[in-house]
Formats: C-alpha cells, structure tokens, sequence
C-alpha cells in the first residue's frame, strides 16, 4: 500500500488527475483503482470526481509496479547541509524534483536515493523525503527529511509559515518602487489545469513580498519573499503586476532561450524539526543565471 497526504500547492482537483500527476498512471488504470475500491481517501471510497483537499490521506493498495517506479541513480548532488535528520539541497535549473508522468527518471528523488538510505516515507514511494518543492526550471534550495518525525515537524513549520524562503528573480520593465507586497488569491486556471491563476474561484490567499536589487536594460533584479507557498506563486504574482519573470515559458510570452524562468530560491531558513535550533541557508545564483543577468547591463 501506499500513502500520499495531499499538499497545498496540489490540492483542488479531481483525484483522477491529481493521481495521474503524481503516479505517472494511465487514466484508465486510475479510475480501475477508484471503482475496484483500491484506492481511499481518508480510508473512504470516493468517485472520480472527488476534489482533493489539503492534508487528505490517499491509500493506493497498489503494488504491481508502484515500488519500481522510483529508482536510485547516480547523479551529482550539491548538498548544503546533512545531518541524521535533514538535508539542505541546492537543485540545478532544469531538474525534476520527483518522478511524475513524462519524467521517470533523473529526479532529484533519484539522485537522493542513491545518495541515502534514510528518506521519509511520508509522502510515499515517489516523494521519499520531499517536504515542499520547486519547478523544475527554478534552481536554489530544498529542504529533505530523512525521517517521518522530521518531514511531519517541518511540514507543520511550513504551514504554520514559520520557514522563511527568498528567491532572486529577474523580471521584464523597470520597476519603479523600491518595495512591495503582492496580496493576490490563486487557483488553477479553469482552462488549461496545468497553469495557474489569480482567482476567486476555488482559491488560497497567496502573499508575495518584493525588493528591487537592481535596474537594468529593461528588466529589474529583485528579491521575493515568500508567505505562503502556492504553486506558481512569484511567477504569477510578478506576471499579475505586469513583470513577468524573464524567460518563463509559460507566463512570460517574450520567452528568449531555453534556460527557463530566472528564478532562483536563494535563502532558506528554518527551526531544526529535532533540536530546534535556528539554521539559515544560502546559495548563489547558477552561472547561467548570472550570464543572463549580465547580458542586460
């Protein structure tokens, strides 16, 4: 069997195409588990149709090649920080955090099953140790717990918004103050559910703090602070403003390559979930991001 507790950023929809997400199934094959009975929320039979909600416990008493899916691979990683109960990671743009439809493989997930054997099982098979996530073309810091008690403690930290996270970003126009604060609900886009949207319907509050860094040649170095973490947020929220984040490929319709947005989750700070002792965490920009950044100077 296995367990997956619905988060924030993936709540809100039909639990067929939430599990086709997360599982990397067929529709078919999901809605053969729905209607067999084998898969439950909060150990109840539910339809097709049921709309997750955050902190819903999904079982799957699926087992034919669930396990398999999630394979450790030797690939590099930049660890931080690693102790017996977390580990501080700086993710490269362009890499998957878990397996999901379309990447199997070359996962963070992967990488940190090869790199140890001591992952949460919280989250299941396919997010061993992951507490919260950034998109694959968004570098910078993540937070892992490599057991049960620390995942549950820094999710409750991080719902509770006790975990501070700033991202550098590079966006479109010259903003012309200096600070600002983004208080915009978001949902998912009722057209295309793979998108993101500023929207009253089926929506969470989403609050993004700006600093301007830097002006340059048309676009604005700034950093974000994040206080709360919905999936999309600082794209959508610098989009919703009218500065859109160079390079996003699906906010930004002046895309110009192929590095992806210029997002980069700079500093991470948090209580440690066992001690309780204040760490705090930094990373550089990669150096494409710099090359890019430099390119408008």
């Amino acid at each position: 069997m296995n367990i997956i507790n619905v988060s924030e950023e993936k709540a809100d929809i039909r639990i067929d195409k939430y599990l086709i997400e997360e599982l990397s199934f067929s529709r078919s094959r999901i809605q053969k588990l729905i209607k067999n009975g084998n898969i439950k929320v909060n150990d109840e039979n539910v339809k097709n149709s049921y709309i997750v909600r955050v902190d819903d416990e999904i079982k799957i008493e699926e087992t034919e090649d669930y396990s398999t899916l999630a394979k450790a691979e030797n690939i590099p990683l930049d660890i931080v920080f690693e102790d017996d109960d977390v580990i501080v990671v700086n993710k490269p743009s362009g890499m998957v955090v878990h397996p999901a439809a379309g990447h199997h493989t070359n996962t963070l997930v992967n990488a940190l099953l090869y790199h140890t054997e001591n992952l949460s099982g919280v989250n299941g098979n396919m997010r061993p140790g992951i507490v919260h996530r950034i998109d694959k073309d968004t570098s910078g810091l993540l937070l892992v717990a490599k057991n049960n008690e620390a995942h549950v403690a820094l999710s409750n930290d991080l719902k509770e918004r006790k975990i501070e996270r700033r991202y550098t970003a590079l966006v479109e126009g010259i903003i012309p103050h200096d600070h600002g604060t983004i208080d915009a609900p978001i949902g998912r886009d009722r057209i295309d559910r793979k998108k993101m949207a500023i929207t009253d319907i089926n929506a969470k509050n989403a609050v993004t703090h700006f600093t301007v860094k830097e002006r340059y040649n048309n676009v604005t170095l700034v950093e974000c602070k994040l206080e709360t973490g919905r999936t999309h947020q600082i794209r959508l929220h610098m989009k919703y403003i009218g500065y859109p984040i160079v390079n996003d490929p699906i906010y930004n319709k002046k895309s110009k390559n192929n590095f992806g947005q210029m997002l980069h989750a700079k500093k991470i700070g948090f209580n440690h979930p066992v001690t309780k002792e204040y760490m705090e965490f930094s990373v550089e920009e990669p150096a494409e991001f710099n090359k890019i950044v430099e390119s408008y100077k």
